[in-house]
């Protein structure tokens, strides 16, 4: 190699190798800050491409959680409120029962027609609260006939049913109490009433049931595409932080050497100068 103070190869070879470390380093510490491989089209325009892709259905999948989520919430209160009408006109047809003793004074049987007065209002009350973000499956007056959830990223929907039937059901039993229940036939009357709204309530329940059933059976299975999905995106385009933070080690002890290299091969053209002493 000639001795040149024009031009410095070993400088040169030093700060060509110098700037390829720096460059590695630059990559290697951006995937150890941010956890990526892959953390723009800088990194890899096709794989990022893909990425992102991804990320929109998981975006989009997130949306179809949440419609299914309270399409859970809304058939669980449904459930429950059924649950407590149905407990309630067992208590109502023993009450009945009582008001068809001819035994009775007039005090007990007023004491027992305000029992279940106040039972019929708690019926009333079960239909009318057994709401969930507005919409109430009971009552037949919010959310249409039926009320619909997003179940896929397709733009598939299930369904829960309401029933104004058994609203109507509720409302002709307590305008019927209206008169005392103070015969046989009125007794009978009665029986039939909650009889029907009996077989209302325990139809109900079973088409609440299924439908909620596959609304949870399809969240389930959201949710487990969900998390595939994530595993998915993770392998392409995470970063193996402990490789890369091992690497940075090595590059970092690379880029030292390289800087003394150069510092040393800058120190070369000096030496020409003993030869003019």
């Amino acid at each position: 190699m000639p001795n040149s103070v024009n031009t410095n190869i070993g400088a040169l070879v030093a700060l060509s190798s110098l700037r390829g470390v720096n460059s590695d380093l630059d990559k290697t510490s951006k995937r150890v800050q941010t956890g990526f491989r892959v953390a723009d089209a800088a990194d890899d325009a096709a794989v990022f491409a893909v990425a992102q892709g991804i990320r929109g259905n998981v975006k989009a999948y997130a949306s179809v959680q949440s419609s299914l989520a309270a399409g859970e919430g809304l058939g669980q209160v449904t459930a429950a409120a059924l649950t407590g009408i149905s407990n309630l006109i067992g208590d109502i047809k023993a009450k009945f029962a009582n008001l068809a003793d001819g035994s009775l004074n007039a005090a007990q049987r007023t004491v027992y027609q305000e029992d279940v007065k106040q039972l019929i209002s708690q019926v009333n009350n079960y239909v009318s609260q057994a709401t969930y973000n507005g919409k109430n499956l009971l009552n037949g007056t919010t959310g249409g006939t039926t009320v619909t959830f997003v179940a896929d990223v397709s733009g598939t929907t299930l369904s829960l049913a309401t029933s104004s039937s058994l609203s109507s059901a509720v409302n002709i039993l307590s305008a019927s109490f209206v008169a005392n229940y103070t015969t046989a036939a009125d007794y009978n009357a009665g029986i039939t009433m909650l009889n029907t709204l009996e077989s209302l309530v325990n139809t109900t329940s079973a088409t609440v049931a299924a439908q909620s059933r596959s609304i949870t059976l399809q969240k389930g299975f959201v949710d487990d595409l969900v998390d595939a999905t994530k595993k998915g995106l993770g392998a392409l385009v995470d970063a193996d932080v402990a490789q890369e933070s091992a690497t940075l080690q090595s590059l970092q002890v690379r880029q030292q050497l390289n800087i003394q290299a150069l510092s040393i091969a800058n120190q070369q053209p000096n030496t020409l100068l003993s030869l003019f002493r």
